[in-house]
């Protein structure tokens, strides 16, 4: 079960832009191709195949959080401790 919860499960925006931008990039180019085979051929179901082949690997390149994709992690702020913590709609108590 640890195994499980060592995987990485999380990408930082930059590997987000970066994943999305080579998703329509091989989408466009497989699309491209795809139409100008089908055009050739004559074969609109061609043309689908290759679409549908760009997607699959689109999908298998960017959807995992590959390493590529995790290399500018945001550093987060540390909790506040609990006593500093408070509801700012709170009035100050006041001292006796």
């Amino acid at each position: 079960m640890d195994y499980f919860r060592n995987i990485p499960v999380h990408m930082d925006f930059d590997g987000q832009h970066k994943a999305e931008k080579l998703s329509r990039i091989i989408i466009t180019l497989f699309g491209a191709v795809g139409l100008i085979w089908g055009y050739i051929i004559q074969q609109f179901s061609q043309t689908v195949y290759i679409v549908g082949a760009g997607f699959v690997l689109a999908a298998i390149v960017t959807v995992p959080p590959w390493p590529m994709y995790r290399r500018k992690p945001l550093i987060w702020q540390k909790p506040r401790p609990d006593n500093e913590q408070g509801d700012s709609h709170q009035k100050p108590k006041k001292k006796k």
